[in-house]
This record gives C-alpha cells, sequence and structure tokens, in this order.
C-alpha cells in the first residue's frame, strides 16, 4: 500500500469519526430553555395608616375600652371580642388610629338609635367606602346600649355604627351584630342634638353622600348643631 493512499485511507476514518460524532449528538434530546423566573409578588401595606385600610387589621383584645370625648360629655364602650370577633376587630382599629375623631352624630333617632362613623375627611371616606368585612353571626341581641355596626347588605359592614337606645331587639334576626355595649355616659349618648331628624332620602336630615364627599364641611355649614367626637381612644383596662 502506497503512502498516498495510507493517507487517504487515514482521511477516510477522521471523515467517518467526525460523522459518527454529529450524528450521535443529533440524536440527543435538545436541552429544554428555561423561561426566566417571575420576581417574587410580595404584597406590602406600609405602616398602619388611615389612607390604606389593609393597613389597619390588627386584632382586638378578648375585651376592651373604647372612650368618646364629644360635645355633650363621654361616654364608654365595653367590646366583647367574642360577641362579633370581626365587628370587634374593625372597631378597634378605626380607634386606635383616629378615624372617628371630629366625626359627627349625624342620624339621632330618639327612642331608636344614634349613628355615627363617616369621616371627617372626605379623602379618608373615599378609601373606607368600599372596605367591607364579612358578617358576625348574631350572639348578643340588640337591647339598649350595645353597639352594632351598620350595613347596606350582607358583608358591607365599614365604619358606620350605632347605639342603640332602646331594646331594638328585632335587629337580630336582620343580622345586625353588637360588638359590644356602652358601660359609661348612656345618658350622654341619649342627649345628642336630634332636631334634623333622618336624612335624604327619608328626610330633611344629612345628606350620607355629600357628608362622605365634602366631610365635616358640608355638616358645618348645612347641619351646625350636630354634636360631633372631639376624640376616642382605646383603653387597656375599665375606667
Amino acid at each position: 500500500m502506497t503512502k498516498r493512499t495510507l493517507t487517504l485511507v487515514a482521511l477516510a476514518i477522521v471523515v467517518v469519526v467526525i460523522a459518527v460524532i454529529f450524528y450521535q449528538r443529533s440524536r440527543q434530546a435538545p436541552k429544554p430553555v428555561e423561561a426566566p423566573q417571575e420576581a417574587a409578588k410580595t404584597t406590602t401595606t406600609g405602616p398602619p395608616s388611615l389612607l390604606q385600610p389593609a393597613s389597619l387589621t390588627e386584632r382586638a383584645p378578648d375585651v376592651y375600652w373604647a372612650k368618646f370625648d364629644t360635645t355633650k360629655g363621654s361616654f364608654v364602650i365595653q367590646v366583647t371580642r367574642d360577641w362579633a370577633p370581626l365587628g370587634a376587630d374593625r372597631f378597634y382599629n378605626l380607634v386606635k388610629y383616629g378615624f372617628y375623631n371630629n366625626a359627627s352624630f349625624f342620624r339621632v333617632i330618639p327612642g331608636f338609635i344614634v349613628q355615627f362613623g363617616i369621616s371627617a375627611d372626605p379623602k379618608v371616606s373615599a378609601v373606607w367606602h368600599d372596605a367591607g368585612i364579612q358578617d358576625d353571626p348574631v350572639k348578643h341581641g340588640n337591647t339598649a346600649g350595645t353597639v352594632t355596626f351598620a350595613t347596606a347588605g350582607p358583608d358591607t359592614r365599614t365604619t358606620q355604627v350605632f347605639i342603640n337606645l332602646a331594646d331594638n331587639r328585632f335587629l337580630d334576626a336582620q343580622g345586625f351584630s353588637p360588638f359590644g355595649a356602652v358601660t359609661q355616659g348612656m345618658n350622654v349618648a341619649q342627649s345628642f342634638y336630634s332636631g334634623y331628624g333622618e336624612g335624604a332620602p327619608n328626610g330633611n336630615g344629612p345628606d350620607q353622600q355629600l357628608l362622605q364627599s365634602q366631610g365635616e364641611k358640608y355638616l358645618a355649614a348645612n347641619f351646625p348643631k350636630l354634636d360631633h367626637i372631639k376624640s376616642a381612644t382605646v383603653l387597656d383596662s375599665q375606667p
């Protein structure tokens, strides 16, 4: 075999080896391309703020007291969490962070209820308008002195509450679940100005929609005799 023939044979062998390598690689399954990982989603509500309802979700003590200083004097509400846990928690956060400060008793119906809970600041009212909580089962009746969230239907409790001025246990069947009761100053709660009567559309009293959109300026200009809350404070022990 000549030198030239040996060279050709060697080249042929090299070509065959290269072909075999490429053939084997072509039969291997391609490595899947990994999709870029999505950045971890985090939910931050920031520090507690009345302008961020989701940041005010502290669990209330099993029993606590809320003192309300008003233009007619002071009254104290004792809250029993077991009566209505979700309502007690919501009320605790609203009082603790000053939601009710400067708010008026805009609906006072003698022998029935006194209602409050629309913020003096329309910006605050706006962010709480749809911040509803689920209903609590009714464990305690709407007897005189009990305090209950107002609703606009199932699972719509937000910030408005009322004090029962009489035995209103007919409200129990409608799902109104008391979370506390006035233990001091019931005479104060019964003395708030009631001369304007029911609000629109049933009467000439304050219109809740206008109150929510304009705040206390609306009441000061149109219903100046209404009493209001100067400040509300959570107490850790019975006063």
